[in-house]
Parts: structure tokens; sequence; C-alpha cells
């Protein structure tokens, strides 16, 4: 299915704190925007090959508005230095999407965990386990409580929510938050790479899960010749050492969605029909790697000699 994309109007901006700034997303003729589920995310296109991931944060009953927050980097590659300092309200920016690889499932009882701007995809399923009656808490740290987006929105929950700055508290302790952990708990974190390594290491299988703003570290290994099968055509290409999929199949003529080339967005994952991929993106759970169906053809590659792909 294709996804949604449209020229959107920034309609207000206002910073949720320091460094980072929310922005609210209209259809210029007022059209409704498709619906979408907490842990969703939509592609914002800044301008030729600058484009980036954001997570919406509004409310996801409200279908004439989008709203996304963006953390000013000064070391980043470009994309928050152009939304803080080029658009303005009533610019207009092209975006496509939602997708989501960060549902939240049903369960009786959540710990969610948000480091920095990971609050973004965490602050709507606060209020959906509000809502659904689940137990939950929150435990929110970042560098201070003035670079700590939503603190206002999240007072309002109360003792569930602890906000933890780490020139307050330090590093986030997270044993209190998951050390036995009661049946049917599902962990969800979000924030910087190190943090979730910390919670990864602590959580057992099938209870937790992340979404990753930077690809994950150590995902790598041999980059030998194999072939790739495109079910769709009958085609057969050639993938060479150093070259992706997502690179091979373009270069063939074949339109595929695609994103952050980085294996942390999940734009450009594809059915496999055959053969055995190896992940290397830092999308799929673990379960999801070991079942083998899809993969990140921007940055996964084969264990074998030959994939065949629903292309």
């Amino acid at each position: 299915m294709t996804a949604y994309e449209a020229e959107l109007v920034v309609d207000r901006l206002e910073f949720a704190a320091d460094g980072v700034l929310a922005l609210t997303l209209r259809h210029p003729l007022g059209e409704r925007l498709p619906g979408w589920e907490p842990g969703a995310h939509i592609d914002v296109v800044l301008g030729p090959d600058l484009e980036r991931q954001y997570s919406l944060c509004g409310d996801p009953a409200d279908r004439t508005a989008w709203r996304v927050a963006v953390l000013r980097e000064p070391d980043g590659r470009g994309g928050s230095a152009h939304v803080h300092e080029q658009l303005g309200e009533g610019d207009k920016v092209r975006v496509r999407g939602p997708r989501n690889h960060f549902a939240l499932r049903p369960a009786p009882r959540y710990r969610f965990i948000a480091g920095g701007i990971g609050i973004t995809p965490i602050l709507p399923m606060l209020a959906a386990a509000q809502a659904a009656g689940a137990e939950w808490s929150l435990l929110y740290g970042g560098r201070s409580r003035d670079s700590m987006a939503f603190t206002e929105e999240l007072a309002g929950y109360g003792a569930r929510v602890t906000i933890a700055p780490q020139d307050e508290s330090g590093l986030l302790d997270l044993g209190p938050v998951l050390d036995a952990l009661p049946d049917g708990t599902l962990v969800y974190c979000c924030g910087p790479g190190p943090l979730l390594d910390a919670v990864e290491e602590r959580c057992p299988s099938g209870v937790l899960n992340v979404e990753r703003f930077q690809p994950k570290e150590g995902q790598t290994g041999e980059d030998g010749e194999f072939e790739v099968e495109l079910a769709q055509s009958g085609r057969t290409l050639t993938v060479a050492p150093g070259v992706s999929v997502l690179d091979t199949v373009r270069a063939a003529g074949v339109e595929v969605l695609f994103s952050c080339t980085e294996g942390t967005c999940g734009t450009c994952e594809t059915d496999v029909l055959d053969g055995t991929p190896e992940h290397r993106d830092s999308v799929l759970t673990r379960e999801e790697r070991e079942a083998g169906e899809t993969m990140m053809i921007c940055v996964s590659r084969c264990r074998g000699k030959r994939l065949v792909l629903d292309l």
C-alpha cells in the first residue's frame, strides 16, 4: 500500500524545552490526516537529500493536526539545524507516513523509560495506557530539567511519572524499575544508545520494546557477494561487496521506498520469500530477526548466496 504523502503547513512552532522545538502540522486545505497509533513516526522532507524521521507526539484522536518535536543537535547532520533555523509558521513541508515499528501492545501493566528526546514516542503511549486502565509508570531522564520536553504535560499524571535530570540525580537508576518485573509487564524504552543498551541487558526476551534514533553499534559482518531475485519481476540481480541491496535494486530501476539508509526508520522493510537475511538494522525485534520474514534492505544482507524478495 502506498504511503500517504502530502505538503503540510507548519501551523504552530513553540519550544517544548531548551533546544526542543515542537511543530504542529496541518493540511493547507483543512483535510483530515491519516490516523495513527502511539509509537508512529513520519518522514519529513526538509530539502534535497535532507529527510528525517520524527515521532508523532500529539493526540492520535486529533485528525486535524500532527505534532512532532525536534531536538537541536549541534553536531547533527543538518536536519535539526534546518528545522530550528529555517522553518517558520506558515511554511510548508512534505511528509510521508505515518509508519509504526514501535507499536504499543496490549498489556495489564507497562514500564516506560525515556531519555531526552526519546520522550516523544512515549508521550502518546502514556495516554493510551491510562485510557486502557493499565498499571504503568514512567522513568524520564535528561541532561537537565530545562532540557526535558513536555514536563508540564507529564505533571498531570502525578506520581506515576518520575522526572530524573542527570545534573540532579545522576544516571537513571534502572534497578527499581526493571528488577523483578511482575508477570505480564511490557517495557517500552526510547532514548540514547547507552540507555537502550543498559535496559536491554536487564530485560528478558519478549518483554522489551525499543526505538533507536541512531544505529545500534556492532551491526556489521562479512560483505560478500550474493544474488537477489525480485519475485514480482523475475529479475535476478547481483549485490556486490560493499553495496547495499537498496542501492542495487535502485540502480536496476526498481522503485522502492526508503529514507534513513541507516536501518533505523523501517521505511525500506521488504518481505523475504526465500533465503536467510543477515540483519543489521536497529528496528526488528529478536523474534522478528529469527523469523526472517522481512529485512531492511538499506543495511541488511544475506547469510547465504541468494535471497528472494517481494519486489
